[in-house]
């Protein structure tokens, strides 16, 4: 494996992470696979860990730079985290059950929930850039000082963190769609809640990966190599860059992506 292609890769992955918040596991993952090889259950689990520091790293920049929602971030980690838990103990009985098909199932897993994220994410970008006019239908706004709030929060969380348990992808993407559909974040705090609760949410989860033995080290610090300063750069950037043409740029990709996995 040429692991020094593997860090620079990885520190174009890791600024757009710090960019937009999201990318991370959706575009590390299918590389592994498919560019370097790795099979499925070491790359899930290799990308895990390596984004957690990462994600950590951003996370600070982000609380620095204040772009952040600190409450929303403690009330989607609170449900998120447990959740993820009972997704990596189904990752690991699944994985003891089809053992002999387990790659392409988790393929096509994999696949199947980038291009689900992807498609939504896009349709609603395009429709905003090309349609102004058009007020799409949102959902009303969660009030974290209510229980109602709260209690809708953690159930979010809990599921959105199951499937990130299960699968390793969409972390980014998927709590990203609901910071925008539930809480309607401005961009900056959009990147920066979202960075921000999925390091605490994979640091939880890498645990669990950790323990099942599937985590290739020499892979892991290849990408930190790349991704820490590439997640510096991207947070930096963040505070001045234009959001939609780049969000439209890995959108595009992510759908290649994962139509790719799928098929």
């Amino acid at each position: 494996m040429n692991y020094w292609l593997l860090s620079c890769l990885s520190f174009g992955v890791g600024a757009v992470v710090g960019l937009t918040g999201i990318g991370g596991a959706s575009l590390i993952t299918p590389m592994l696979i498919m560019v370097f090889q790795v099979p499925a259950t070491i790359a899930v689990s290799s990308d895990v860990v390596a984004a957690t520091l990462m994600k950590v790293v951003g996370g600070i920049k982000h609380w620095r730079q204040q772009t952040l929602d600190p409450q929303i971030v403690k009330w989607l980690a609170l449900g998120s985290v447990p959740g993820a838990l009972i997704g990596v103990g189904i990752f690991h009985l699944m994985r003891d059950s089809w053992s002999e098909d387990w790659n392409s199932l988790l393929l096509k897993g994999l696949g199947s929930m980038i291009l689900l994220v992807t498609l939504v994410g896009f349709i609603q970008l395009i429709v905003s850039i090309l349609c102004p006019q058009i007020k799409l239908p949102t959902l009303p706004r969660l009030d974290l000082t209510t229980w109602q709030g709260r209690s809708a929060t953690l159930t979010i969380g809990a599921t959105l963190g199951f499937m990130v348990g299960l699968t390793s992808v969409a972390s980014g993407s998927m709590f990203a769609l609901a910071l925008m559909a539930f809480f309607q974040l401005d961009a900056r705090k959009l990147v920066g809640t979202d960075i921000s609760q999925a390091a605490i949410l994979l640091s939880f989860t890498s645990l669990g990966h950790i323990g099942l033995g599937t985590v290739d080290w020499a892979v892991v610090g290849a990408i930190w190599l790349g991704s820490v300063p590439g997640v510096l750069v991207g947070a930096k950037l963040c505070q001045f860059a234009p959001q939609r043409p780049l969000r439209a740029i890995v959108y595009s990709l992510l759908m290649m992506v994962s139509w790719k996995l799928v098929v």
